[in-house]
């Protein structure tokens, strides 16, 4: 394989006229340039200069790798400039995924940001089932997710940032017997046919985990993943429900809200990205700006620091 560097040095040779001009542009002393040429010479085994008067002039093969170490050199420049570009948050690539709940409410004001601040950076936005967008990070398929419980999965090498708590409110048709209450006390459905709103996995935890901590576990007798679905079994008075308040932004007109206590289930949403991508400007201004939309969600909210 040709060695660059000394491409360079047959190119400075060739445009200069000279090797002790060549020399003199290089820093080197002309015994080492001559040296240098000599050895890309038996590199390409052909000669690649000969001497005319007190200069030198490239032979065919000398003017044609002349001609390609300035399309080196060109190359190399552009690459220091897309770096350049690159590490300062100017050009790059994101891949982030995110569920649905989490989509209008955090993602969007965040992702509008980041199109403001970071114009040439291309966004990979995926829509993904709450289980999946945490292993998408994890297996690489992603710089960012979205994510629910995910804090006793993080494991060394990946960045855990905390978004929100997302509450569950009781979801009951009207006319129910507990509409009327302000607050419900969750062992006070106990004895209900339950619509429920979650499949298997992160986000059913709370709901399951709180009704055992209030002494009973949910009969689930119709099982939606929709919320707009599962509030229209509610409103047509076939079970109650829990339901997390980013997903109950549309109100069905046939049910009725209510928080709820003793314990009040929540799910915890989160931000999760690999270390190594957070040298990334494009991706540490995502995040503090999914961290900003988060707490303008909250009422009474905190402004959050930047990500560092």
């Amino acid at each position: 394989m040709l060695d660059v560097r000394r491409l360079q040095v047959l190119r400075a040779v060739v445009t200069s006229g000279t090797v002790t001009a060549a020399a003199a542009h290089l820093g080197y002393t002309p015994s080492a340039v001559s040296q240098q040429v000599a050895a890309l010479e038996k590199q390409a085994g052909t000669a690649l200069l000969e001497r005319v008067g007190r200069g030198v002039r490239p032979t065919a093969a000398g003017l044609l790798l002349t001609e390609h170490a300035a399309l080196i050199s060109s190359a190399v420049a552009q690459a220091e400039t897309a770096l350049a570009d690159l590490r300062a948050g100017r050009i790059g690539s994101l891949s982030v995924r995110y569920f649905a709940t989490a989509g209008s409410t955090l993602v969007a004001p965040a992702l509008a940001r980041l199109r403001a601040e970071h114009p040439g950076v291309r966004v990979d936005l995926e829509l993904a089932h709450p289980d999946d967008p945490f292993q998408e990070v994890v297996q690489g398929r992603a710089d960012l997710a979205v994510v629910v419980q995910a804090k006793d999965r993080v494991r060394d090498g990946f960045r855990l940032v905390h978004l929100l708590d997302d509450p569950y409110d009781a979801v009951l048709p009207l006319g129910h017997p507990l509409a009327d209450k302000e607050i419900v006390d969750l062992n006070e459905l106990a004895g209900e046919q339950w619509v429920g709103s979650e499949p298997p996995g992160p986000c059913l935890e709370p709901v399951i985990d709180s009704c055992a901590a209030a002494g009973f576990s949910p009969d689930f007798v119709i099982r939606s993943e929709d919320y707009a679905t599962a509030q229209g079994f509610v409103a047509a008075g076939l079970g109650v429900g829990l339901m997390p308040r980013l997903g109950l932004r549309s109100r069905h007109p046939g049910v009725v809200v209510r928080p709820v206590r003793n314990p009040e289930p929540v799910r915890v949403i989160s931000a999760v990205a690999r270390e190594i991508a957070l040298d990334q400007p494009a991706l540490r201004g995502l995040l503090t700006a999914l961290r900003d939309a988060a707490a303008a969600d909250r009422p009474g909210g905190l402004d959050r620091p930047a990500v560092n």
